[in-house]
């Protein structure tokens, strides 16, 4: 592949994810849930299975603990999130989604849904599969970060 072929894949795979995203922000302020970021949907990602520390919530978007715990702050103040004693730490925080928060989440899941459904009125659902498939095959492992 030439340099200039492989220029134009990179910008049409962010554009790609660039849309996505966006689908997805603008889908889950379509069903009600405002004052969100799409990068609090990364750090959603983290809490929603059993909640994180600010530390782990850091670690996973690559930001320093005192960003996250801003983040957490600005998301425990609009109801998404709580601060819970630790289980295991008496000296950490865990931070969970509230009941709001894992609305908002499926919300999220809702709006990626029909984003992915038109890409399957564009090129086909077995297209669709086949994408994914090969995009799993070259996806680094690990946390998927918010470009900041």
């Amino acid at each position: 592949m030439q340099n200039s072929e492989a220029m134009a894949l990179s910008a049409a795979l962010l554009a790609v994810a660039g849309e996505l995203t966006q689908r997805i922000h603008d889908g889950v302020v379509a069903r009600g849930f405002e004052g969100l970021r799409p990068a609090h949907g990364f750090a959603f990602a983290r809490l929603a299975p059993d909640g994180a520390t600010v530390t782990e919530l850091a670690a996973h978007l690559g930001v320093t603990k005192q960003a996250a715990s801003q983040l957490v702050d600005e998301i425990v103040r609009k109801g998404y999130a709580e601060r819970l004693p630790h289980p295991e730490d008496a000296r950490a925080r865990l931070i969970v989604l509230t009941e709001r928060g894992r609305a908002c989440t499926r919300a999220a899941e809702e709006s990626a849904a029909d984003a992915v459904r038109v890409w399957g009125e564009v090129i086909g659902e077995g297209e669709v599969r086949a994408l994914w498939g090969q995009l799993a095959r070259l996806a680094a492992q690990g946390p998927i970060r918010p470009a900041w």
